[in-house]
């Protein structure tokens, strides 16, 4: 079954903008948890303007359920990763001035790189999982890094989907079953909501994880978080 990991991100930009420790980012992820989420997604980036270096110390040993931390493997990053020891690390290849995400790796272009980075969290006992589009060939060429799973980039399919759902998952199936042909785990994530989720799990039902913040955390601001997270858990598992 399909495992939902909330990134928390979005509370630590609400906490960075007043300064203080209001929302207090440690006991947000320990609710997750306790509403049922599955998983911990923080991305730290190297302006902390949100998740600092700080707040993944801190928030490590307070976890019962998994902790994946997503971000560019930069030099502190890889430290910050060898110190804290999540049980998943999610290579992603945004640049220092980026506002979100916005593409995958190019893993033939980049597979030395990657491999090399792959090797060294795995020998440490980390799941690493490679963020890329939904390219078959880019998804064999994650493979060939020795990473174990890919997460699949999703902002094409949330911007195709209100006007095409069919056409909208097409690429992310053959992606997905590309994964699958190579033995990979598979995850997902970026601008999945409650509109979305359902679909994709329908057509991709052997998706390990969604890893989902913005749009979760939005909702939770008229829904409450509780409440939130059982309704991103009911579309899961709708099918």
């Amino acid at each position: 079954m399909t495992r939902l990991s909330v990134n928390i991100n979005k509370i630590a930009t609400i906490r960075n903008a007043r300064g203080g420790n209001v929302p207090d980012v440690c006991k947000a992820a320990l609710d997750c948890e306790s509403f049922g989420a599955e998983g911990i997604t923080v991305h730290p980036r190297p302006d902390e303007r949100h998740i600092r270096y700080s707040d993944v110390r801190q928030i490590r040993p307070l976890l019962k359920t998994e902790f994946n931390i997503e971000g560019n493997p930069i030099e502190s990053f890889v430290k910050l990763v060898c110190e804290v020891r999540p049980d998943q690390v999610t290579l992603v290849p945004d640049g220092p001035d980026a506002i979100t995400s916005n593409a995958g790796w190019n893993t033939i272009e980049n597979q030395d790189f990657l491999s090399s980075v792959c090797g060294l969290f795995s020998s440490l006992g980390i799941r690493t999982s490679i963020f890329v589009d939904p390219v078959p060939e880019m998804v064999y060429g994650a493979a060939q890094c020795g990473c174990n799973r890919v997460e699949l980039y999703t902002a094409g399919y949330a911007e195709m989907f209100p006007k095409d759902p069919e056409a909208a998952v097409a690429p992310y199936v053959k992606a997905a079953e590309a994964a699958r042909d190579t033995g990979l785990g598979l995850n997902a994530g970026h601008d999945l909501d409650l509109g979305n989720l359902s679909w994709f799990i329908k057509n991709i039902p052997w998706t390990d994880e969604v890893s989902i913040g913005h749009a979760l955390i939005s909702d939770a601001l008229y829904l409450g978080l509780e409440q939130t997270i059982g309704r991103y858990l009911a579309e899961i598992r709708k099918f």
